[in-house]
């Protein structure tokens, strides 16, 4: 195996553990080595992309790491065209973001822990997409899982920030049983968890079935829909997505990090790796979609009412990731992977701009403080606008080109929700130009709002945050590129890169119909531009109007549909009641019983036996000679 591909995972991790044992002597300067490694790291993941596109792909043992029984289980690298981008995605991003952190974190206590903190994360999410088996990639999965603890909970001291990180963990715990249970019915149905058998076996699972209780299920469907749990939890999908803008309490180069360009993509990766197996259940692909667009919807009317900067661009990206579950349901994985890979570079721009704004602010994330930024911070408003006309889908620019491929293979797929999805992905195109240039308005347009103390404390942004900004800009300009359309004059590089992994639909829509959806998709967009701009520009009354018209809407709009609060009630307290309870049954009475009376029942028994010991001869004598005699007659009446 090339050596550069073991520096990928290996220097992050490295950087993490002498980071976390040093830092606190490194002082200000901790920073270099994590940010060293990142570089380095993306280095090398530019020279394995490369490797890629010119046909070098690796599937390689590095050593075995479980063998017991039929059970064989090695740690190894699978570098195909899949693992290519995720690797780019991954090492390109958290590079920024650490370069970016150096600005933001300053002056923070606990500077070292965070960014040894991100280094683990880093190594984590690569080791997820390099593995060539399930079990490493759990491993990378549950890291990841651990690294967003460590990081939401960053400031544990802060109760809201303590319990954010506990909720993502138990949240993503409940999508990983089920994942867990996929990999069993996967290992045991073929016999080993190494991907390259397993998709080359996937039609063995065809027809098969099996009972639980009496009730039968089909095999490939069960298999799909378990892993489509852990999915659900990770890219935080309806029903498991209240972890996602909670986690917001994190430090915002860790909702960048995280939330926009790595872990939330992960469930996204899985499904685009395991397409084999779920393209042997229409079921399974058919609930993806539902779920998909479902959560698209649900979470872009939710963004529309958010006030906190933050929770609105992270409704937009439970939004966004419910576009690519709608491209993998309907069998256009490589649509998903695009814009995962577009989403990655707009998204991170979003939540980076606004930790430009909240510095600037002095830690303000209430957008009814804001307004009037625009000359204040030029390089933060351009780029925040090139972020927003991107996720907004306008042509020339990254999310026009992987939005409209989803849209019109939906619209094209055979899959029964198809067209069902290319309509809730136009409407939310529509939502998503609204809510995303309403914050932006609401930001750098119209009056400030703030306090004197935070206008006396309004400038731009230092170069070490502004840079990232900027290059993050060209990236949510131009990583739409690789997949401009034929109808454009393109040739759709990307389709033709992923295609021997993940394959792509063959879709006839012809010249005009092809045309009209793209039309409709840039006018819904504009539509959008246009109602933001009248309703927060030209009629700034106006959305206080509506709230107060349609005052159940906008509440039910602004609690989220009350789905914490349906957790809490239904699913919370009644599991805490029934844990009561059982402590009383069970932990009071029998384990208690067990543990404490057992030694009282002996004291008791002790107590009375201690009156025997009273050292009197007599009283010895008798009792032995008893004892005898006892023995004696028992002996011989047997």
């Amino acid at each position: 195996m090339p050596s550069y591909l073991l520096l990928i995972p290996f220097l992050p991790l490295a950087s993490f553990v002498i980071t976390l044992l040093l830092g606190r002597r490194m002082g200000s300067r901790c920073h270099w080595l994590p940010i060293i490694t990142v570089l380095v790291s993306l280095v090398c993941a530019i020279k394995a992309f490369f490797e890629v596109l010119h046909g070098n792909i690796v599937n390689q043992d590095l050593y075995t790491w479980i063998s017991s029984g039929s059970l064989k289980v090695s740690v190894g690298f699978l570098v195909d065209q899949l693992t290519a981008v995720m690797l780019i995605v991954v090492t390109s991003i958290s590079s920024l973001v650490h370069i970016y952190s150096v600005g933001y974190m300053k002056g923070e206590e606990g500077y070292y822990r965070f960014f040894s903190y991100l280094s683990l994360f880093t190594f984590s999410m690569l080791m997820l997409v390099l593995g060539n088996n399930f079990l490493q990639l759990f491993f990378g999965w549950e890291a990841v899982g651990l690294s967003s603890y460590l990081l939401i909970g960053f400031y544990y001291e802060k109760v809201s920030a303590a319990d954010a990180g506990k909720k993502a963990f138990i949240v993503n715990r409940i999508g990983d049983f089920g994942f867990i249970l996929g990999l069993f019915l996967v290992f045991v149905t073929f016999g080993t968890l190494h991907y390259e058998p397993i998709f080359a076996n996937a039609e063995q699972a065809v027809g098969q079935s099996f009972a639980i209780f009496g009730m039968h299920f089909d095999l490939p469907t069960a298999m799909a829909l378990l892993l489509m749990c852990g999915a659900l939890g990770k890219s935080a999908q309806i029903p498991l997505h209240v972890w996602l803008p909670d986690a917001m309490e994190g430090p915002t180069p860790v909702s960048a990090l995280i939330h926009a360009a790595t872990m939330v993509t992960a469930g996204v990766f899985l499904i685009a790796r395991c397409n084999p197996l779920f393209e042997l259940s229409s079921l399974a692909m058919n609930v993806v979609t539902v779920i998909g667009a479902v959560t698209c919807l649900f979470a872009a009317t939710i963004a529309l009412v958010q006030t906190d900067i933050k929770r609105v661009v992270a409704y937009s990206t439970l939004s966004q990731l419910a576009y690519m579950f709608m491209a993998c349901g309907v069998g256009a994985y490589s649509a998903g992977i695009f814009h995962l890979f577009t989403h990655a570079f707009f998204k991170a721009l979003l939540f980076l701009g606004c930790g430009s704004i909240i510095l600037a602010m002095h830690h303000e994330q209430e957008v009814g403080s804001m307004g009037g930024l625009r000359k204040y911070m030029p390089i933060t408003y351009v780029t925040f606008l090139i972020a927003t006309l991107s996720i907004s889908g306008v042509p020339g620019l990254a999310g026009f080109y992987s939005k409209d491929e989803i849209l019109a293979m939906a619209f094209a797929s055979h899959v029964a929700t198809g067209k069902f999805a290319w309509f809730i992905g136009t409407l939310v195109a529509f939502l998503t130009a609204l809510y995303s240039f309403r914050l932006f308005f609401l930001i750098f347009h119209g009056k400030f709002r703030g306090t004197a103390e935070q206008k006396a404390h309004l400038r731009e942004s230092p170069p070490v945050v502004t840079v990232p900004l900027l290059l993050l800009a060209v990236g949510a300009v131009g990583a739409g590129w690789f997949g401009v359309p034929e109808i454009l004059g393109g040739d759709n590089h990307w389709s033709h890169f992923l295609g021997p992994v993940l394959g792509h639909p063959e879709v006839h829509l012809g010249y005009l119909t092809e045309s009209l959806l793209m039309s409709v998709s840039v006018l819904a967009g504009v539509g959008g531009i246009l109602l933001a701009w009248y309703m927060y520009i030209d009629q700034p009354a106006l959305p206080a109007e509506l709230a107060a018209r349609f005052p159940r809407v906008y509440r039910l709009l602004h609690n989220k549909y009350y789905v914490d609060e349906f957790y809490i009630r239904f699913l919370v307290e009644p599991i805490k009641e029934f844990s009561r309870v059982l402590d009383r049954i069970v932990d009071t009475n029998i384990i208690e019983l067990v543990v404490n009376g057992v030694p009282r029942l002996i004291g008791a028994l002790a107590a009375k036996a201690r009156k025997l010991q009273d050292g009197l001869l007599p009283h010895y004598l008798t009792w032995m000679g008893g004892s005898a005699l006892f023995l004696f007659v028992w002996m011989f009446t047997r």
